[in-house]
């Protein structure tokens, strides 16, 4: 049957030649006819027996008659085989897959307009009658599969290109796994960054046509590609992608440097980060606006404006000392009974007396916690005696000695080796709290909420404990009063586009791309400023494959630029009909010797 296959589309058609057999046999039993004579001729013709119809001509007629029904049973036979010889000729693509790089380096104004503007255009030139949509961002989304051609055009005109760095190489395996075997996969870029290669060699390796469809050419360029984050400054990374010496102003607020590179320098420049929302900028810009900013979330207010109440400053010097350090914050020591004013961001009650603690200091507290400050209630004895209610996180149950500390990975314990102490507090956690550093079990660092702000709980005993001591000590307050406070690290509110920022359910988020409301996270695709509710961040490329933005030249062999839509495909080529024709020819031969034969 293999070797039938070569031949025939559909070999189980010849079996219709059995028909052959009972034909035969027909033949074989059907008797001679009987010679009669007649009594009366009057309606008779007695032919001339002489000729054409001699015996041997009625022999061979019979005989030709039989050989031209089995003619027929054979054509009939081999029409329903189907018949076929291998042709070459030309295919269009029924299905492709459309990979459309929507990266940052796509916003390259080349001559014409943006990278991306060209790419979309053919993206939309290359669907066929079946087509999926893959965009190549930060991760690959699949924006249509398998949809009809005008489905495909919308879609596509509806993408939208990112502030983002991309992965094309998984935005190409993604291709492929939407794709059938005999899709095409067309990719649409300007191929500025690195992987992609691997995975065209991967998709052509596994039968994959790949089309690759480059947009753009070599662009001379300067951007910022990093940006580290202290107290309150920001060393800015400017790298020069130019052919030549390029020279470059940084501007932030009213700072500014500059700096002189020869290609493939980097530069870097440190400038104060100022309150609030602001733009770091190159002058002179070029083609590629998306790297000359560097987008920067302030801190609201220069200062963290802390007030410590004690009762024993002598004992709670080191915390003084602790807050003292960094230069963003400006501490204040009450001494109960002293009445305080709302003038502050944190308030820290270190060892206090309670029969001297003013109602009004707890109030005054709690007021600013539901505003938004923060309130920090460091470990004494008999704790819960004190009255602080809501204020602390935790309900005091007794002491334990020589605990065993366990700490969990957080930002405020990132870094530092917490000292078991000799002896610590027990608590147990209260009102939704939560323990970041626990002994024995029990809470010795926790955290908590009150309203729009933040309370703390700080377990160690001073005289029971040499924490104080420590070089991390310091570290440890300046990141309690900064989450107390609600101002975030820098590097925390500084990010890099493509991530995501993690916010509750009904949020309403601002960006450069509008305002919306988001469930659960929302991504950071645009560069620029966002605001989500109380919380400000900053959203910035920095990606240094993405500033390299000439496009590579493409090899057009077989490991580069593929063809057309239009390919050379073996195919075969249907012989059937022009058989079933000539089994119609026979049919009709058939009759006329039938006809005359005079039997019709």
């Amino acid at each position: 049957m293999a070797g039938l296959a070569d031949v025939f589309l559909t070999p189980l058609g010849l079996l219709a030649l059995l028909a052959v057999v009972p034909l035969l046999l027909l033949y074989l039993v059907r008797p001679d006819p009987r010679r009669l004579r007649l009594p009366t001729l009057e309606f008779l013709v007695v032919a001339d027996e002489s000729g054409v119809d001699s015996p041997a001509f009625r022999r061979l007629r019979r005989n030709l008659l039989l050989l031209v029904q089995v003619v027929v049973i054979v054509l009939l036979a081999l029409a329903l085989a189907s018949p076929y010889i291998t042709t070459t000729g030309t295919a269009t693509t029924a299905e492709t897959v459309v990979v459309l790089d929507t990266s940052a380096s796509m916003a390259v104004e080349d001559a014409g307009g943006s990278r991306f503007a060209a790419a979309r255009e053919i993206a939309r030139e290359s669907v066929s009658e079946s087509t999926s949509v893959v965009t190549a961002g930060t991760t690959p989304r699949v924006r249509l599969q398998r949809g009809a051609a005008a489905d495909a055009r919308g879609t596509l005109a509806r993408v939208e290109r990112t502030d983002a760095a991309s992965d094309l190489g998984a935005a190409i395996s993604a291709a492929t796994a939407v794709a059938d075997a005999d899709a095409r996969v067309v990719v649409v870029s300007d191929f500025a960054g690195a992987g992609w290669r691997e995975a065209v060699e991967t998709a052509r390796g596994r039968g994959y046509r790949v089309d690759l469809r480059p947009v753009g050419g070599s662009v001379p360029n300067v951007g910022i590609v990093d940006a580290e984050y202290e107290r309150s400054t920001v060393t800015v990374s400017v790298k020069s992608y130019a052919d030549g010496p390029v020279e470059r102003t940084v501007r932030l607020g009213e700072a500014e440097e500059t700096v002189a590179l020869d290609p493939g320098d980097v530069g870097t420049v440190t400038l104060p980060v100022p309150v609030g929302d602001a733009t770091v900028r190159l002058a002179p810009g070029d083609r590629f606006p998306v790297d000359d900013r560097l987008h920067v979330a302030g801190p609201d207010a220069r200062t963290v404006r802390v007030l410590l109440v004690t009762s024993n400053p002598r004992r709670d010097r080191f915390i003084r000392t602790a807050l003292s350090v960094p230069e963003t914050v400006d501490v204040t020591v009450a001494e109960p009974p002293t009445a305080v004013d709302a003038a502050y961001d944190v308030v820290v009650f270190g060892t206090v007396d309670r029969t001297r603690l003013l109602e009004s200091t707890r109030e005054t507290a709690a007021r600013i916690t539901r505003e938004g400050g923060g309130t920090i209630i460091v470990a004494q004895d008999q704790l819960g005696e004190v009255g602080y209610g809501p204020l602390l996180p935790v309900e005091p149950t007794g002491r334990t000695e020589r605990p065993t500390l366990r700490s969990r990975t957080d930002r405020l314990t990132r870094g530092i080796s917490f000292p078991p102490p000799e002896v610590a507090p027990t608590a147990v956690l209260k009102n939704g709290s939560s323990a970041v550093v626990t002994a024995d079990g029990s809470p010795l660092l926790a955290r908590g909420r009150l309203g729009q702000g933040r309370t703390l709980y700080y377990g160690y005993l001073s005289d029971e404990s040499e924490f104080q001591f420590n070089y991390q000590y310091p570290v440890l307050w300046k990141r309690l009063v900064f989450e107390a406070a609600g101002r975030a690290p820098l590097d925390e509110t500084n990010r890099r586009t493509g991530g995501r920022l993690s916010v509750a359910n009904g949020t309403t988020v601002v960006g450069p791309d509008g305002e919306r409301t988001v469930d659960g996270a929302v991504r950071l695709d645009a560069a620029g400023h966002y605001r989500a509710g109380d919380r400000r961040v900053s959203a910035s490329l920095l990606d240094d494959a993405e500033s390299n933005v000439s496009a590579p030249a493409l090899s057009s062999g077989p490991d580069g630029i593929a063809g057309e839509r239009e390919e050379t495909v073996e195919r075969p080529l249907d012989l059937s009909p022009g058989v079933a024709l000539v089994a119609v020819g026979a049919v009709l031969a058939e009759v006329a010797l039938l006809r005359r034969r005079g039997d019709l």
